[in-house]
């Protein structure tokens, strides 16, 4: 099978979780013996052209096709614009090679020109799929100025996702979106996030006098710090007997003054992370938006419980059996959960620290996830 993957960038050239899923999805197919054509961009000072970060085994079936992403003005709406031209420069490369694939997997906007041509019947082209991960611009927003932002990406994320042959979603929520965008439901695909095998704590958890939780992330408006914040100013005011340990680029002004609280910055290094996770009791991840978020699938596998907005795939990885879930927003709800973990005894945090750990070794492995996408494309195929 060939497999051409457009994307919105792949992990660590571009940071984020959709560019992580996408080195993950190229490594896993190659892997299984999939020809894979990846389109992709550089935003980083690594050097792209070696593709390092694949081992040989994988790199014999990953072709590189890279293109630069463009950069205009920052007036309203420059993203969309740059997204629409970088897909035009896409179209350019692949539109007379478009014969050599069975399948096109789509990041984002990165098949916005292509979908386009084939629905003006300008080409012959194979199915394509589009993944625009948690749909977040559908979902609750924090402010008004995430609104207005989540605002312009609407009419796109629509048009794409209506116009192309199939769209990819993780579940729960977010096939409730796609459908409500007027989406038939024989043209949707689920698969969850997956992740590998390393991440897995093969050692017992290390049992904690303090409960000490952990935020992985960015300072980011739509991932509810503020929020998370106002709580633990007043848990600290209670004199409450817990650590709480941040991962992420947090400047001094957006840090709790506390000696409860601490800041590990940003962090590349996996080990460094898993030694913080194996560490933590339970992850807190209060967010406005998410589509299926990674930070819960890594502290999952390294036998963290979870205290998580249900936004999103969320409840798809967290249920009773491992965690809590609040609405997004709610100040009171997330305090009332980080009390009520706070309560719970020895036996109750380990059970469901073993049901986070067991979730991700019957569901969530990835050589488990692969086989769902190949299974799902070759139906598409037929």
């Amino acid at each position: 099978m060939r497999i051409a993957i457009i994307s919105d960038g792949v992990h660590p050239y571009v940071i984020g979780g959709m560019q992580r899923h996408t080195f993950y999805l190229c490594k896993y197919l190659s892997l299984s013996g999939v020809k894979v054509t990846l389109y992709h961009f550089n935003k980083s000072n690594l050097d792209i052209e070696r593709l390092e970060i694949f081992s040989e085994k994988e790199r014999e079936n990953i072709e590189s096709i890279v293109i630069p992403f463009p950069s205009s003005n920052k007036l309203p709406g420059h993203y969309i614009r740059d997204s629409y031209k970088y897909s035009c420069l896409i179209y350019e490369q692949i539109k007379d090679r478009l014969n050599e694939f069975d399948f096109i997997y789509s990041k984002g906007f990165s098949a916005w020109k292509l979908i386009e041509q084939k629905k003006n019947q300008k080409i012959e082209c194979p199915p394509i799929g589009v993944k625009f991960h948690g749909y977040e611009m559908f979902q609750k927003q924090a402010d008004f100025k995430s609104f207005l932002q989540s605002y312009l990406l609407k009419g796109s994320v629509r048009w794409i996702s209506k116009n192309a042959d199939y769209v990819f979603s993780y579940g729960s929520k977010i096939t409730k979106i796609i459908e409500s965008l007027g989406i038939n439901n024989n043209r949707i695909i689920e698969i969850p996030a997956g992740i590998e095998k390393e991440w897995i704590s093969q050692v017992e958890k290390p049992r904690n006098e303090i409960r000490r939780f952990v935020y992985l992330g960015r300072y980011e408006r739509r991932k509810g710090i503020e929020e998370l914040n106002s709580v633990l100013n007043e848990l600290i005011k209670q004199n409450t007997d817990f650590e709480f340990h941040f991962i992420g680029p947090f400047e001094k002004e957006q840090q709790i003054q506390s000696n409860l609280i601490h800041y590990h910055g940003s962090i590349t290094d996996n080990s460094r992370i898993r030694a913080i996770l194996d560490a933590s009791d339970c992850l807190v991840c209060p967010s406005w938006s998410e589509g299926m978020p990674n930070v819960i699938l890594e502290a999952m596998a390294r036998s963290c419980a979870i205290i998580a907005s249900n936004v999103g795939a969320v409840s798809i990885e967290v249920d009773s059996s491992n965690g809590l879930l609040i609405e997004p927003g709610d100040k009171t709800q997330l305090k009332n959960a980080i009390n009520r973990f706070l309560s719970l005894d020895e036996a109750d945090i380990l059970a469901m620290q073993e049901s986070s750990r067991n979730k991700i070794i019957n569901k969530f492995e990835y050589s488990l996830i692969i086989e769902e996408v190949l299974t799902k494309i070759n139906n598409t195929i037929k």
